[in-house]
């Protein structure tokens, strides 16, 4: 890359497939900072060699970026010797409300800082917000299961009137009745909920395989990059909300046993046995 022998730059994947650009292709870039004649300003050509193509995963930065040597930057645009920014990088990106006070003082003089979070402030919002949207969701789709048990609970509970009844005449208290019937809620959503960690599990680690899948069946990219910036499916397993999910879960499918165990339990023995 900074071989004086092979100079060259290194151009964006987005960049490469918009100009039909491949490793030894030539690429012509025209500033208007260029040279100052009795004419006035004329623009800088100058021809690079591509030798490299990247892939950052957000399209904004593949289809807009080129790197060169930082020297051959410095004459391409008139700035021997100076630099308009430099960039830091730091081992934890969430700390930058500290850091930043800190290499302001460093400098000695005002100048302008701007993190990540401000660079690309839109994005971290839709970003933040489409994640507790999605958990908002999420919560729905739980509850709209859970209702699945209580009326599967109920239909249990009068079809098992009979055999409640029994129970009850062979000494059975509501306590016990109504325990069966939270055991077999809570094991339906016990067992739903094993299999959608193991699911989930499986759509993350293969999420990819999963894309390219629905890509060759649909002929088209089903996750378009220029319009959702990224050129992948970003999948990454948070154990802390994995674990939310599923107490969530869990927590649901119990509530949701509540009502038809307090059902079964309220049954009249009389009445359920008055015309067996």
């Amino acid at each position: 890359f900074d071989d004086p022998e092979n100079l060259g730059i290194a151009v964006g994947d987005g960049i490469a497939k918009q100009f039909g650009l491949s490793i030894g292709s030539q690429l012509t870039l025209v500033s208007p900072q260029g040279n100052i004649t009795p004419l006035g300003v004329t623009p800088r050509v100058k021809s690079y060699t591509v030798n490299a193509i990247f892939k950052l995963g957000m399209s904004q930065y593949d289809s807009a970026f080129i790197f060169m040597p930082f020297t051959e930057a410095q004459l391409y645009f008139n700035s021997e010797e100076k630099a308009t920014v430099i960039e830091l990088f730091v081992d934890d990106p969430d700390d930058m409300d500290e850091l930043i006070p800190r290499i302001a003082n460093s400098v000695g003089r005002e100048v302008f800082i701007a993190d990540w979070r401000t660079r690309d402030q839109n994005l971290f919002n839709a970003l933040e917000v489409e994640r507790n949207v999605m958990f908002m969701i999420l919560t729905l789709i739980v509850l709209v299961a859970a209702l699945n048990i209580i009326s599967s609970l109920i239909m249990l509970v009068k079809d098992k009137g009979r055999d409640i009844a029994i129970l009850r005449t062979m000494g059975a208290n509501r306590a016990a009745i109504m325990r069966v019937f939270m055991m077999t809620g809570s094991a339906i959503g016990v067992v739903g909920t094993i299999l959608g960690v193991v699911l989930g599990i499986v759509v993350t680690l293969n999420i990819r395989s999963i894309q390219n899948f629905f890509n060759w069946i649909t002929g088209s990219d089903v996750w378009d990059p220029t319009v959702r910036f990224l050129t992948e499916i970003p999948a990454k397993m948070d154990p802390y909300e994995t674990v939310a999910v599923i107490i969530m879960a869990l927590v649901l499918s119990f509530l949701a046993t509540l009502f038809p165990s307090w059902r079964a339990s309220q049954l009249d023995p009389i009445e359920a046995l008055r015309y067996e």
